[in-house]
């Protein structure tokens, strides 16, 4: 009988090779871009209590209702793996009891989140974020730092993108909005979505961020949150406005964009890409003011935002590495401690290849072009009585017998 090949699980991928090399060039360019603006790195658990996400996304939102990875664990504890970043980084936040000591907390966080859905083009049951979260910071100009740190990523790695902006209003404009929206729905609820049904009962405004077309139909006279702000948050909106149209960033102002999770208000943004199907979101976020107070901590005023890795992989234009790679090679078995040696202290300034079975000169250099290598460095018999390494560059062509110390 023979034995079943064990597969990887639907909707979970391994990252290798130039997928591989995609990933952690845009993790580390992002993370420079992110430290540039002043944040620092947190990681949060993979595991969390599955309460903590029915507190912060949201009982109404398709995460809770469909997606989650949840169990009951060996000591009878509700836990679930994470389906999203934001609401573990405001966990620690609240058990720090950071929201105590006031002042302004950044970080950036990338890694793997879980989602138990239809696996399609560019989404996974497990996929990654690139995230950062701001608290302490009330200015709608860091709703807008927000905004432009998002762009200078996507301009980093040559990404083209229509940025989507709107307010969801607060909690003073918000409830008012929510009762003349169930109203409007309540006329015709009976042509709506299933989903759409159960969202008028827990949270209305999602219904606007409904897929189905015929709903999208429905919804076209529905009211619009923009025409029912309150004088702050109109305020905030228009600054918005003037300060992106100030750094020459285009933006639409999208009155349906809601988000898909619940604790948003005010700010809502979405960065979309065509070039992976239709209006495809790429990155997205807002403020969330409430989601602290939620969580049983004082109430603080955050915003933040995610990005999502796999989708962005294959829109990734990476630029031309300049820095050189070295090869050294021993083309006598006598050389390759002397070699060895030789590996460990260059690594410390440059990338190093190290080849480890003797061989030919001319082997040696196609080893070193497979790999990608700028500069070719041997040890044979006749370096080691001069004690002496042959070196040279490929790019300039230029090569010499240079003393191993001076090397």
């Amino acid at each position: 009988m023979s034995k079943q090949t064990i597969q990887s699980l639907r909707g979970m991928k391994d990252i290798v090779n130039h997928d591989s090399e995609l990933f952690t060039y845009f993790v580390d360019n992002a993370a420079k871009i992110a430290q540039n603006y002043g944040f620092c790195y947190i990681e949060t658990p993979l595991l969390e209590e599955t309460n903590l996400f029915k507190r912060s996304v949201g009982e109404s939102s398709d995460i809770v209702n469909k997606e989650m990875y949840q169990f009951i664990d060996k000591g009878e504890n509700d836990v679930c793996l994470r389906p999203e970043g934001t609401a573990g980084v405001v966990r620690h936040f609240v058990e720090k009891k950071l929201d105590r000591a006031g002042g302004e907390n950044r970080w950036y966080y990338y890694g793997p989140m879980f989602r138990y859905e239809r696996p399609q083009k560019g989404r996974l049951r497990e996929f990654h974020q690139f995230g950062c979260e701001v608290f302490g910071v009330s200015s709608v100009y860091e709703d807008a730092n927000i905004i432009l740190m998002i762009k200078d990523i996507l301009d980093f790695f040559g990404i083209k993108f229509k940025l989507l902006l709107n307010s969801l209003g607060c909690k003073e404009c918000m409830p008012p909005y929510k009762e003349n929206l169930i109203s409007h729905l309540t006329s015709f609820k009976e042509k709506l979505c299933e989903d759409c049904n159960r969202r008028i009962e827990t949270n209305p405004i999602r219904v606007l961020d409904c897929k189905n077309d015929n709903c999208q139909l429905l919804l076209t006279d529905a009211p619009r949150i923009t025409n029912s702000l309150c004088e702050s948050c109109d305020t905030d909106f228009d600054k918005l406005k003037e300060i992106l149209d100030f750094n020459n960033v285009e933006y639409t102002v999208d009155s349906n964009l809601v988000r898909g999770l619940d604790y948003y208000s005010k700010t809502a943004f979405e960065f979309v890409s065509d070039e992976i199907g239709a209006q495809s979101a790429i990155a997205g976020g807002g403020r969330y003011d409430r989601l602290v107070e939620f969580l049983g901590g004082k109430a603080t005023p955050a915003i933040g935002f995610a990005i999502g890795i796999e989708r962005l992989l294959e829109l990734i234009k990476v630029k031309e590495d300049t820095q050189d790679v070295l090869y050294i090679g021993a083309m006598s078995e006598d050389a390759l401690n002397v070699i060895t040696k030789i590996a460990n202290k260059k690594r410390k300034e440059i990338k190093t290849v190290l080849e480890y079975s003797s061989r030919g000169f001319s082997k040696h250099f196609k080893i070193a072009d497979k790999k990608g290598a700028t500069i070719v460095a041997l040890v044979g018999e006749d370096e080691l009585k001069n004690n002496t390494i042959f070196v040279k560059n490929i790019k300039t062509n230029e090569e010499s017998n240079i003393n191993l110390e001076e090397f």
